[in-house]
């Protein structure tokens, strides 16, 4: 069994608790008793009172980190705390589940990434979006050819202002709509496409904050038209919602939050039967991949640090082109 380390109980973090977890890390009294009432996110279940019998508790991710039958860390800390832990349980000879972003920066993802490699240890990034019943139909009809070569894609990503937490509508802590929200979808085409040779990106910002972005990657002349749109201008009374077009050879996917996937093919309309629907579910296999991951020595292709990095990167690149109104390279 791999014994896991959760550090830090947030929303995510309780989440993440749903794996069988043998050592838990908050700063807050309350939370290490068990007294998780007070935790709230824009999706799923509200927190509640926990029987944390068996489980060991610290104060600090660095007194987690230390133990000697913890095997993987999973971090569930603030966006901006991510990069000393993660380094720290590297060397320190742990593997490492961290939610994503990555990082803030670059300079800081990429010295995730030379820890990583230097430690012989694996850095994986909980980019949930690809175990996502309706995007890893979408990534499988991708990959596979199943309705020919993708020639097109859209996607989308809105929420209102977030109000559930005053730390997520702080540039500084999480990076924005930008970093914090849409870089679900750059993952998502990363993952998918790959890198795009450039980018041009329009959008509104409230100072250097990115608030809304719509991009178009150029993956040149034979690639795909890809294209995607993200943020949070949305009126309170609108729910979040994502979604995507897929376009292929000899069929389109449709897909909008709370609405079954639509396949359009010349034979008709299909709705595929899809499992694992629900969005807990959804992080539950993205956590059970983190540890098959570590049980067989195998890295998930879907939880690369390295990816993970790129995406943040697509992010920054966006946002540059948005700020000085014209294309951005992203090599």
């Amino acid at each position: 069994m791999i014994r896991i380390g959760l550090a830090g109980i947030g929303f995510m973090g309780m989440i993440h608790s749903n794996a069988k977890v043998t050592a838990i890390a908050a700063r807050d009294p309350k939370k290490r008793s068990g007294d998780w009432t007070m935790i709230q996110g824009n999706f799923g279940p509200r927190g509640r009172q926990m029987d944390l019998t068996g489980i060991a508790t610290f104060a600090s991710a660095e007194e987690l980190i230390d133990q000697s039958d913890v095997d993987m860390v999973d971090i569930c800390l603030p966006s901006d705390n991510h990069t000393d832990p993660v380094i720290r349980a590297l060397e320190a000879g742990k593997h490492v589940l961290v939610e994503k972003p990555i990082a803030l920066s670059l300079v800081d993802a990429d010295r995730m990434v030379a820890a990583a490699k230097a430690s012989g240890r694996m850095l994986m990034v909980a980019h949930v979006l690809p175990f996502f019943a309706d995007f890893r139909f979408a990534l499988d009809a991708i990959r596979r050819g199943r309705f020919g070569r993708l020639q097109a894609a859209h996607f989308r990503r809105h929420i209102s202002p977030p109000n559930w937490s005053d730390a997520v509508a702080d540039f500084e802590k999480v990076g924005g709509p930008l970093i914090d929200l849409h870089i679900h979808d750059t993952h998502f085409v990363v993952v998918a496409c790959g890198m795009p040779r450039r980018l041009t990106s329009v959008g509104t910002r409230r100072g250097e904050m990115v608030t809304y972005v719509s991009t178009q990657y150029d993956f040149g002349p034979d690639g795909p038209a890809i294209s995607a749109t993200s943020g949070s201008l949305s009126a309170s009374s609108r729910p979040f919602t994502h979604g995507y077009e897929l376009y292929f050879e000899k069929g389109t996917l449709f897909y909008e939050a709370g609405q079954p996937l639509r396949v359009f093919t010349s034979e008709g309309i299909e709705t595929p039967a899809l499992a694992g629907g629900d969005e807990i579910d959804s992080f539950t296999a993205e956590i059970g991949a983190a540890v098959e991951a570590v049980t067989t020595g195998q890295p998930s292709a879907l939880l690369d640090g390295i990816l993970a990095r790129n995406a943040l990167a697509l992010c920054m690149k966006e946002g540059e082109s948005v700020r000085q109104g014209v294309p951005v390279a992203t090599a």
